[in-house]
Formats: structure tokens, sequence, C-alpha cells
């Protein structure tokens, strides 16, 4: 049980849009504190690409000071060469945090659609639309990516939370 007040960075990892979702546990209830997206341009090589992951991520954790990173873990897919590059984001986001001993945590889309909605095989729209309503949001963020990032940091609040 979480007594004291913590923040979670969520992060959903992608290389062409990596959601960032800044959670504050304040009297055992997530606050959501900050929101975005790192992009990096168009047109880039993929190396290029994680570089710029790898010193935005470490921005982040520099500027937001999280006492945990929760990250969505890669799904399983057919292509394995997409598998790869995401696999390559999601490690160039994580030395930031252990960088900066931050403890990391993984969750898979399954259990963090569950967390949120109830329901695993939830939709990104889903998970949005009940993020929206729980949370107050007054309008959605312009990508799902950012809400499946917050989504990812609430997960990581409730999987704490239970016994």
């Amino acid at each position: 049980m979480i007594e004291k007040s913590i923040k979670i960075l969520g992060i959903d990892p992608g290389t062409n849009v990596t959601g960032y979702g800044l959670v504050e546990i304040r009297d055992k209830k997530p606050v959501i504190l900050d929101m975005g997206k790192i992009t990096p341009k168009r047109g880039m090589v993929h190396y290029e690409r994680i570089k710029v992951l790898h010193e935005e991520a470490l921005k982040l954790v520099e500027k937001y000071r999280p006492d945990v990173m929760a990250i969505e873990a890669p799904f399983y897919g057919k292509d394995i060469q997409a598998m790869l590059k995401l696999g390559r984001a999601q490690g160039v986001i994580m030395v930031a945090a252990l960088m900066h001993d931050i403890p990391i945590h993984e969750y898979a889309p399954l259990l963090v659609k569950q967390s949120i909605t109830g329901m695993g095989r939830a939709s990104k729209e889903q998970v949005a639309y009940f993020l929206q309503k729980v949370y107050h949001l007054t309008e959605l963020p312009e990508t799902m990516d950012i809400t499946d990032a917050i989504a990812v940091a609430i997960c990581h609040f409730i999987q704490l939370s239970r016994p």
C-alpha cells in the first residue's frame, strides 16, 4: 500500500511517437501532473530516432525527477524488424531512468487495459475515454500514445495498491 507521495513517469514507447504521462500519488489517489509526446522528425534514420528518444527521455527524467518509471512492454507482433526497433526505443528510454537510479517496471498492454477499463482487450479509445471520465480531462490529448502512457503510470499505482 502506498503511504507517501510518489511520482510515476509512464511511458508508451514508439519510434515514431513516444507518449509520456507524469502521475503523482497523493492521499492514495493518482493525480495527472503532465503529459506529452516525444516525436523524432520524419525522415530520420532509426539510429538518429533512438538518439532523440534517449535525449528527450533523459530531459524528462531530469525535469520531473520521478520516483519510478512504468513502461509498456512490447507486445508480440509478426513484423520482427518493427519489434526489434521498438525494443531499441524502449531500451534507450530505460537507460535514461537507470542513469538516475530510477527503478523501472514493465507492464503488458493487456494488464494496462485491464487495470484501467476492467477489460484486457479494450481499445485505445476505450482506455482514453475511461481516463477522461475518471480523471476529468477536459479534452483528450492529440494522440492515444499519451493516454496510453498515463494508463501505464496509473496501472503501476494499481499494481502497488494490490495486497
